[in-house]
Order: C-alpha cells, then sequence, then structure tokens
C-alpha cells in the first residue's frame, strides 16, 4: 500500500494558521524547532507537533545541526516543485468506466464521476441522470430487501444527497418501495 502524502495531506497542512506562519518563517529561511517556537510565540510542544506534521507530508526537511541536538527545519523545495507542476501538468485521473457500458454512457460517467467512483455532479438532465442512476443501481443486491437506513448507507459513500438519489432511484423505477418507505428493493 502506498503511504506517501496525498494533495489531502497537504491541503490538512496548509489549513492550520499556525503552520502557515511556520511555513512564511521557513521561507526566509532554516531554522530549529526552539527558533520556530520563539519566533512565532508559540509553545515549544505545539512547535515541535506543528514541525513534524509538515515533515510528514513533506512540506519541510530535518537535517541534523551542527555541533548540537536541534535539528534544523527547512522547506523541501523540490517535493513542493514536483508536487505543484503534477497538479497543474493538465492531466488528472478520471473516473475510467467499464469497458462493457455504452459510449454515450461511459463519457457521461467520465463527466459527472471523480476518479474515485463518487459522483462529483448530480446531473439535472433526465437523459444523463439516468446514466448516474443506472451506474448507482449497481450497488444494490437483486431479491434483497433494505431498509431506508441502509439505502442512505449504500448510496452515502457516492454522494451527500443520499435522499435526492434515492428519490431519483425510486422515481426512475429502478428501486422500488413500500408506501411509508420502510422496505426498498431493486425492480
Amino acid at each position: 500500500m502506498d503511504t506517501s502524502p496525498t494533495m489531502l495531506d497537504f491541503v490538512k497542512a496548509l489549513s492550520d494558521a499556525d503552520r502557515l506562519r511556520i511555513i512564511g518563517a521557513l521561507s526566509q529561511g532554516s531554522l530549529t524547532a526552539a527558533q520556530v517556537a520563539g519566533q512565532l510565540g508559540l509553545p515549544f510542544r505545539d512547535a515541535i507537533n506543528h514541525l513534524a506534521f509538515l515533515e510528514h507530508v513533506r512540506i519541510l526537511l530535518a537535517h541534523a545541526a551542527d555541533r548540537k541536538q536541534d535539528e534544523v527545519y527547512e522547506l523541501d523545495s523540490v517535493f513542493l516543485e514536483k508536487l505543484s507542476r503534477q497538479q497543474f501538468q493538465g492531466t488528472r485521473p478520471a473516473y475510467i468506466p467499464a469497458p462493457d457500458v455504452e459510449e454515450t454512457a461511459r463519457r457521461e460517467l467520465a463527466a459527472h464521476l471523480n476518479p474515485d467512483g463518487t459522483i462529483r455532479q448530480i446531473p439535472r438532465q433526465a437523459g444523463k441522470l439516468r446514466v448516474i442512476l443506472n451506474y448507482l443501481i449497481n450497488a444494490f443486491e437483486v431479491d434483497r430487501v433494505y431498509t431506508e437506513k441502509e439505502i442512505n448507507a449504500i448510496l452515502k459513500p457516492f454522494n451527500e444527497d443520499v435522499s435526492g438519489l434515492r428519490r431519483d432511484l425510486v422515481d426512475a423505477g429502478l428501486l422500488a418501495r413500500e408506501r411509508d418507505g420502510s422496505r426498498y428493493w431493486r425492480n
């Protein structure tokens, strides 16, 4: 399994004001943890924790200092340049539908799904929505009865709008339900 930092880790690292201040200080030059804490008025323990996280996501490099026990931290400019080049080179991963899906459906799926298969945008046009619903219905077993809670749990990884998707599946005739909504099944 790949354990290298992801873009999400990078964004998390930058979502903290103190970590941004640390990056700003280190953009001026290398510093020890004590120097970071002193310059920014942070508790030493907080500085150490932030520096460790920034090192984990490869924003920083740590080096042993000459004649001292302290590590010296600096921005990992090689990694940051590589990351920016990778993000802005114009090619992004895309969802690749199964080969047995017809060409128009393949285009719609690629346009509306994230690389991990989650729904980026729910289309409102009936034909395009039908393609997404046909994709979603494959997550449900035939000859099985589901509760509304189970339906929601299956749909949630695809998109946050579980009630809208559930309603769309029923309206399209792909799922059937009891009048009171207590039971659902795949048509």
